[in-house]
Parts: structure tokens; sequence; C-alpha cells
């Protein structure tokens, strides 16, 4: 008498396969098969196996038993779940950015958070709403506008800024912004500042006026970005 071989639950399998993705997409190089089924926790046959049915859904993935697999660049596969540790993860960080940022990215965050809880199982849309994980509100509110920072840095744009120094004299600058940093206690602003011709941090709070100036400054901000991290000893995690 034959004994038919248990069915594999198919959401153990679509997180397998998101698995998978998510190892390829961490290497830029390709990655042995064993590798991938070691850090899986699979038989070599099943990462085979899984590849072939990635493949033939559209997945972006070269590579051949032996040699190794790669996930060519711009490949996007649609989440098809998460597990409870990462909707805690995304949901707190979207109820942070809600709690902590300008009106524009609080209504961008708490409509990420309804796409995504629209894609989850309902089992796991019921987590989102369920976790025990909150963010306080913020005890001050910038005086400044933060949209307008904001739309500084994608546009590579110069700001022109009153701002107030730490012995509390009233200085005027013009800098090209690169990054906005949020601590417990403050925001700040990293940038090139011409005054000083260097790179400094001003807290939000002590900035009495800002204007956009419409110009953009002459470097690209990627390039201050490097240079920046390079001069404070930084590690951005991506």
């Amino acid at each position: 008498m034959l004994i038919a071989a248990p069915r594999e639950h198919p959401v153990a399998r679509a997180q397998r396969l998101l698995d998978l993705i998510q190892v390829l997409r961490r290497h830029r190089y390709p990655v042995s098969g064993q590798a991938i089924a070691d850090e899986l926790g699979v038989s070599l046959r099943t990462v085979y196996r899984d590849i072939q049915t990635l493949v033939g859904q559209g997945a972006a993935i070269d590579g051949e038993a032996g040699v190794g697999f790669v996930l060519r660049p711009g490949f996007v596969l649609p989440p098809l779940m998460f597990s409870d540790d990462e909707i805690e993860a995304l949901t707190l960080g979207l109820r942070f950015v809600m709690q902590r940022t300008d009106a524009a990215l609080e209504h961008a965050a708490a409509d990420a958070l309804a796409k995504i809880a629209a894609v989850l199982p309902e089992d796991l849309r019921d987590n989102i709403d369920n976790i025990g994980l909150l963010a306080g509100p913020e005890h001050d509110h910038p005086p400044v506008d933060l949209t307008v920072i904001r739309a500084a840095i994608r546009d590579e744009h110069k700001l022109a800024l009153h701002y107030l120094d730490r012995e509390g004299d009233a200085t005027q600058r013009v800098v090209w912004p690169i990054a906005i940093g949020f601590f417990n206690r403050a925001q700040v602003v990293a940038a090139w500042c011409e005054l000083r011709r260097g790179f400094r941090h001003f807290r939000v709070d002590r900035i009495e006026r800002l204007r956009a100036t419409g110009k953009r400054y002459p470097a690209r901000r990627r390039a201050l970005m490097r240079q920046w991290r390079e001069d404070e000893g930084i590690e951005l995690k991506i």
C-alpha cells in the first residue's frame, strides 16, 4: 500500500519562496545553492525546485547548479506575507513616522500601512491593529515646516536659514541640506554650510526661519552624503 507524502501548506511554501528572494537580494554576486539551503534550513533539492518555480513565475534569477544564482537588479516581487517580527517592525516604524514628522509624511505613513494591510491574509491583517508596540507622540512640534526641508533635500536645493547657534547668537546661513536625523529630543539637519565651508548639523528647534531658494547646489547629494559619512565616520544601514 502506497502512502502519499503530506502536501506542503501553501502559506509555508509562499513564505519560503519569499525568504529565498530575500537571500538573493542580500547578495550582489552569485551565491551557491548549498549556501542558500544552509541559510533557509532546507535541502539543496528544495532550493533548486524553488528557484525553478520562481523563474517560472517571472523572477529574474540568473545562474545554474554548481555555479551559483543571482537576482538581477530591478526585480520586484510583490510581498505575499510577512512574519510576525516583520509586521511589528513595519507597524512600529510607520507609527513612529506618523507621530514624529510633518503632516505630509504622517498621511503617507498611514497610507503605506493601509496598503500593507490590504495585501496581507486576514489573520495577519488583524495583527497590525493589535500589536503591543506604540510610538509615543513628540513633545514639541518643530517650529518650521519639515516639508520645505524634505523638498530641498529631494531637489538638491539650497536653503536660507535664520539660525540660533549653541550660544544663542543669531546667524544667517545658506546650506546644502542632505539629510534629516530624527532623534528622541530633536530633529537635526545635516548640511554643507557655505558660511563655515564644511558640514554642519542644525537642530530644527533652533531654526527661527527658513526660506527655499529654488537654487540647486553645485554638487550631487549622493556625493555629499558619501563625503559626510566618511568625515563623520557614519555607517548607514540600508
